[in-house]
């Protein structure tokens, strides 16, 4: 787990790719018009399976597979569609069973007690290495890395590998440094284009306060949405060297970067009006709200930051149309470069056998991808999937500037840490930017708290 030099090389992000991405995201998103009905939108109209098979399957008539994931609700629904393809194919039978944000902790729960799923989605590398260094994730075999080796590029490859064994694919992708926004709340507040920097974009959240708009929806029940908006100031201030070092805790949470980003930070969180309900309903606002306050309501919040997953909630919770009353502009730059920051789900098996074995090399192939794609809410970094499939042209152009990096990415620094620090409601990083978000005048107390628990998880692994 402490081992630093694959997850370097896995996580990288020359500073041309990540231009490039956030070049190609501000040209493709600020201007992109069209709903999921246009003809000439880009995107498929396809809702469930493909035109023809590009993998091989095995019958697997009679078994029950369990497959465990944290999403639930539009997420859910539309990774069922993929599921349904698979047992339409195999005979197989699926049940989902959602983990919780707690992942780490339900599935080492139920694989200690001697009853693992099949096949589960970790959304932290982290745990992916934690797992494998304990003996809980099963290889992957021929079939399916024949498929991971096909359609996916190299830093993909690497970051669902540890030491030397392939384990698992990374079949959902995400682009974590998006901010959505309602355009009737623009136009009603006078704001003809969106803002590229930080101080540009304070301002935008002034200008729609005073305007009568909840200006910022913040969904800071879920902790690891607040990691996602320290992650993306830090990157795009401290740099991407800086962003490595912290990832791997090789300077303390005390360093004086990490007083600047929470400074810039608190300069949002630490004006109360700025938020939808203020810090205590910010508190109170769990991530799928924080989207449907945006782009529902008699007096919706006027922007939304997430990744480009929030599309799914837009389409399958809101009547907003994606490209109309509801577009999108890259993370504003705090420092000299807009942030770019992914992140990710990796399905691994748990189990030995066919069954699980099939599954991963199902999700390893351009087929699978195809059908989650056109469900909307969802990038692949499948590098030979049709790009037509997907739903919409937001979402396709999305995933055309994120495949554009190649493997130059930024990984999600919470998802590299150790679970208990990174990934674990209630504790650790998720705490403590809540207890942050609650009190954002409190810097340093906010970074010894981080510190002392990095220092006790990094140690313990």
């Amino acid at each position: 787990m402490r081992s630093t030099s694959s997850k370097n090389r896995t996580t990288r992000a020359a500073k041309p790719a990540a231009a490039l991405l956030a070049a190609a995201l501000a040209l493709a998103l600020t201007g992109c018009g069209g709903s999921d009905d246009d003809s000439d939108s880009g995107g498929s109209k396809t809702s469930g399976s493909t035109s023809g098979s590009t993998v091989t399957l095995p019958k697997l008539d009679g078994q029950t597979l369990e497959v465990a994931a944290v999403w639930t609700g539009a997420e859910q629904k539309n990774f069922m569609k993929v599921m349904d393809e698979f047992k339409k194919r195999t005979g197989a039978k699926i049940n989902f069973v959602p983990t919780g944000n707690n992942t780490s902790t339900f599935l080492g729960t139920k694989i200690q007690g001697g009853k693992p799923p099949d096949v589960a989605f970790l959304p932290q590398v982290g745990v992916l290495h934690q797992f494998a260094d304990k003996g809980w994730l099963k290889p992957m075999g021929a079939e399916a890395k024949a498929q991971l080796d096909k359609n996916f590029s190299k830093g993909w490859v690497d970051l669902g590998a540890w030491k030397g064994k392939q384990y698992g694919v990374y079949a959902k992708a995400a682009n974590k440094s998006l901010v959505w926004y309602n355009t009737a709340a623009f136009e009603a507040a006078g704001i003809t284009s969106p803002p590229k920097t930080w101080k540009d974009f304070l301002t935008t959240a002034q200008t729609l306060s005073d305007a009568g708009s909840p200006a910022v929806s913040v969904g800071g029940a879920d902790g690891w949405t607040l990691t996602d908006w320290f992650e993306n100031i830090y990157l795009s201030q401290a740099g991407p060297e800086k962003y490595d070092q912290l990832a791997a805790h090789k300077i303390k949470w005390t360093d004086p970067s990490v007083t600047q980003a929470l400074t810039t930070l608190a300069q949002l969180w630490g004006k109360n009006d700025l938020l939808a309900g203020g810090n205590k309903g910010a508190l109170n606002t769990e991530f799928p709200k924080s989207v449907t306050q945006t782009f529902s309501g008699d007096n919706p919040a006027a922007m939304v930051f997430e990744g480009d997953f929030v599309a799914a909630n837009i389409n399958g919770d809101t009547k907003a149309k994606m490209g109309t009353d509801a577009k999108v502009f890259p993370f504003p730059a705090v420092g000299a470069k807009a942030p770019v920051v992914s992140g990710g789900d990796v399905a691994v098996a748990l189990k030995d056998g066919k069954g699980p074995q099939a599954l991963l090399t199902f999700l390893a192939s351009t087929d699978a991808a195809q059908i989650w794609a056109a469900q909307g809410g969802i990038l692949s970094p499948n590098k030979e999937m049709d790009m037509s499939s997907y739903k919409d042209a937001i979402t396709k152009q999305i995933a055309q500037a994120l495949l554009a990096a190649g493997d130059d990415f930024r990984f999600d620094m919470s998802d590299q840490a150790p679970a208990a620090f990174g990934g674990t409601a209630g504790v650790g990083e998720w705490k403590d930017l809540q207890d942050f978000l609650r009190n954002p005048k409190d810097i340093a107390g906010t970074q010894q708290k981080l510190e002392a628990d990095a220092a006790k998880a990094y140690a313990t692994g």
